[in-house]
Parts: C-alpha cells; structure tokens; sequence
C-alpha cells in the first residue's frame, strides 16, 4: 500500500471512467426527435456546454418523479437527473454518470463551472471571487441537479454556495467552536467522552457544506492539518492502548470518499482491538453522492459489524430517488442508520420541513437521531437560529408525529462541553406532592410523585 494515501483537494479517487472533455458521442436515452435535434447542434456543442443561458431550462420537479434503474448495474436513474445530465453534461453516458469516482473528479470547483449550472447572484459571484482558505466550492454534478439554477434562496443552493455573510465574524464565533483540537491526545483523534473516541480520518468531502464545524480543516490541502499513513497508525495505537475506549465515530472529512481498499484497512484494524465493541461512520455522501454507495462498498462494511452510520441530511428535497437506494442498500445489509441535521435559518426552520424530512427519511429507514444547534464557527452567524426556534421545532414535532421521527435537540457545548439536550418545558410544577405535567396539545395533568406518597405513608410498627 502506498505510504500516503488519505484523499487530499488535489487527489482524487481512481478511476476507469472517461473524461469529460474527451468524451465523443451522442446522449443515450433521447427521444428520436431529440436525437435529430442532437444531431443538427454545432460541433462546439458537442464539445461540452453552449454558450448560452441553459439555466431557465425546466428540468422535472422531483416529487413527480418515475424513476427507473441503469439496466447495467441496477442504480436507480431519476428523471430530474437524466434530464439534467442530457442539458449539462450531454456528453457524459449514463455509466459514467453512476460512477461515484466520475462524480468525484468532476466537481464545481470554479466560478466559471458554477456559472454554467446556475446564475449566480452578485453576492454569491463576489464571495466565490473574494474566497480564500479552507472550505472551497465544490459541488457533486449529482448535488448540482438538485439546486434551483435561478433562486439564490433556495434552501439546498445555500448550504452549499457561499455568501458574502461568511466574511462576517460574530461575538462569540471560533475557528474551533467546540474545542476539538484541546482534547486531540494524537493528531486526527479526539478523546473528550470516557468510553468513545472521534477518530478523524480525512479532511476531504465530495461537497463543502457552507456551515461546516471543521472549516478550519477539511478542503484545506497542504494546511496544518495532515491525513496520512502515519496519522492512522498513531491514532490506532492510542486506541489500542486505552481499553476503555469501546465506540470508534470515523468523520472527517467524509470517510466514504476513501476507496474501498483503504477504508477496509482501516476498519478491519479497529475491528480486531478487543475493547473495541463497535465503529460508526459519520457521512453525507449517500445524500450528495448516492452512487458512492455500490453494492461493492455494502458487501464489504457488513463483514465488520456491529456497524452504525450516521448520515447527514438537511432538507426534504435531499431524499430522492437515488438517496433512498443509497440508504435501503446500507439498511439492507444490517447496518442500523441514524440522521444528523443540523438546524439552519431560512433552510428547515420550520416544523413541517423538518417533520416532512424524518417522515421521509423513515420511509428508507433512517432514524432521525440528533437536531444540532448550528455551532459558532467562523462567518455562520447568518445560518444560526435561537435556541428558543429550536426548542419550538421540537413542540411542534412531540406528540403530532411519531416519536421515532422525534430527534434529540442538542447544543455542542463550546470549549468542549460536548452535547448536551434540551427540551421544551413539559413539568410545569410541584403541587401537595403531585407533578404538573403540560402535554403536546398545553392541556395539563397531574402525575403523584411516588417519593412523595412514600414520605407521608406510615412505617409498619409490627405484624398483625
């Protein structure tokens, strides 16, 4: 194995597939008008993009989608993305398209790719253009089909196409809001729980979320942060040494974007410490590139379990066709999958996109696990809602939906709290020794306390 191997900007995962750019023939699939229409374009068409505004094309509305599969490999094909590939990438075959690592290589990385895809407002065009640092652009074609080319507002082109806010620091915002790299005994892992360490394993992501925790790490090739062979092997030893350490969280980063072949080295090394009980995966790759998620990769993660997942979802309008495969094929294969969300304003702050997200996520079998309260890392402060809207979330979801579609709401406590949950205030009082309880409808009740019952009973004094 080579020595350093750990994806970084300027790497990217191996692949057979054909370039874009060097990519001759016709898209499949057209109809035979659509394949004469083809055929009379200019040649500088076939080259790649025309020069022209394709963005106010119409592409299908997601929720009216009859998806079908590539006859070569079973993927679920959705309509909005073959509709999207024939106008942006008409070029590029169905197969190339479905390969995870063609995904990979051809990101939105620049300005001009971005401006092919989307009309950029002047806010978004001059914070790209002023952009410097960690946490570059970098966009899925997959992730490109699901954004509105026209709506700067649209919740899914916020989280991933930066803004003019992210230049602005607020009171009370850090560079490493919840104190990871205090409790790093070793590079690349973080100790702060008794029995379950975070083992951070890349600094890579196949799309750049805007409000990332870890900004000051991931995207940032040749930065202080180094992901390598050496790197592993240290945090593997630390584990090794400390029996006390049970749950290993593999994040990053995203670790799905290692191959096949490294992510399995590093797995089948923890799976055989004794103390280690289980390992979890954090990642948001099957959201922002389902085709990552090949039966392949499943065959291999459930040689190792127990094996969790947790995968990190947003919005409703993630959960697609092509999402919904990812995670029944990770379901099928035993691995138990929970959802991270974090809350974000004007993106799903309100109850019925949160509850219309974990109804659907259910439906692929996903547990909605934890709502995060946005952390106060550097230029977010225009994502962040108050705790009080988060707590109002949490109402309007107890009680009117199933309580498996229910998540925690957590803050990450800054300066290395860890999370820690909060609730709406459902104990109203103390009274005569009975607990005023407020239901989901604000009807209330009154529950006695036993410790009070058994506090006035009178001791036995013999037997009768």
């Amino acid at each position: 194995m080579e020595k350093n191997f750990i994806l970084g900007e300027k790497d990217e995962p191996p692949s057979q597939s054909t370039p874009v750019k060097q990519f001759i023939g016709k898209p499949e699939n057209l109809t035979v008008a659509g394949l004469e229409l083809y055929s009379n374009l200019p040649l500088f068409y076939h080259q790649l993009h025309i020069n022209r505004d394709v963005t106010s094309d119409p592409i299908p509305n997601p929720r009216l989608e009859h998806p079908r599969k590539d006859k070569k490999n079973g993927t679920v094909v959705s309509e909005r993305m073959t509709a999207f590939r024939h106008k942006f990438y008409p070029l590029v075959s169905e197969a190339d398209w479905n390969d995870w690592r063609w995904q990979v290589r051809n990101r939105i990385k620049s300005l001009a790719e971005l401006e092919k895809i989307v009309s950029l407002s002047d806010d978004e065009r001059s914070a790209i253009m002023a952009h410097e640092g960690p946490l570059p652009i970098a966009i899925t074609p997959y992730y490109a089909g699901l954004l509105d080319p026209k709506n700067p507002k649209q919740p899914l082109r916020r989280t991933v196409i930066m803004t003019k806010n992210e230049s602005i620091v607020s009171p009370g915002e850090e560079i490493d809001p919840l104190g990871e790299d205090q409790d790093s005994p070793v590079p690349g892992l973080v100790h702060r729980y008794p029995d379950r360490v975070l083992f951070l394993v890349t600094g890579f992501c196949s799309v750049y979320c805007r409000y990332c925790t870890r900004s000051r790490m991931v995207g940032n090739y040749g930065g202080e942060y180094r992901f390598n062979m050496n790197q592993w092997e240290n945090a593997l030893n630390y584990i090794r040494n400390h029996p006390e350490v049970r749950d290993v969280l593999l994040s990053g980063g995203d670790p799905l974007t290692l191959a096949d072949e490294k992510l399995e080295w590093l797995i089948s090394r923890l799976a055989v410490i004794p103390h280690v009980e289980f390992i979890r995966i954090g990642s948001k790759v099957p959201v922002v590139l389902p085709q990552r998620i090949t039966p392949r990769l499943v065959n291999m993660l459930k040689k190792y379990h127990p094996l969790w997942m947790s995968i990190h979802f947003t919005h409703p309008d993630e959960v697609t066709p092509e999402v919904a495969q990812a995670c029944n094929r990770l379901a099928d294969a035993g691995i138990p999958l929970g959802s991270q969300t974090v809350l974000l304003k004007g993106i799903n702050d309100k109850v019925e996109t949160l509850k219309s997200l974990y109804h659907k996520l259910l439906k692929v079998r996903v547990k909605p696990y934890y709502l995060y309260q946005c952390d106060p890392v550097y230029g977010t402060s225009h994502f962040r809602t108050s705790v009080s809207k988060g707590l109002e979330m949490i109402e309007g979801l107890r009680g009117h939906t199933s309580g498996y579609a229910v998540p925690s709401y957590v803050i990450d406590a800054p300066g290395g709290g860890g999370k820690i949950p909060l609730l709406p205030e459902y104990v109203i009082g103390h009274e005569n020794g009975e607990i005023i309880l407020r239901n989901y409808a604000g009807k209330l009740f009154r529950y006695t306390d036993p410790d009070f019952v058994r506090k006035i009973e009178p001791e036995p004094v013999g037997v009768y």
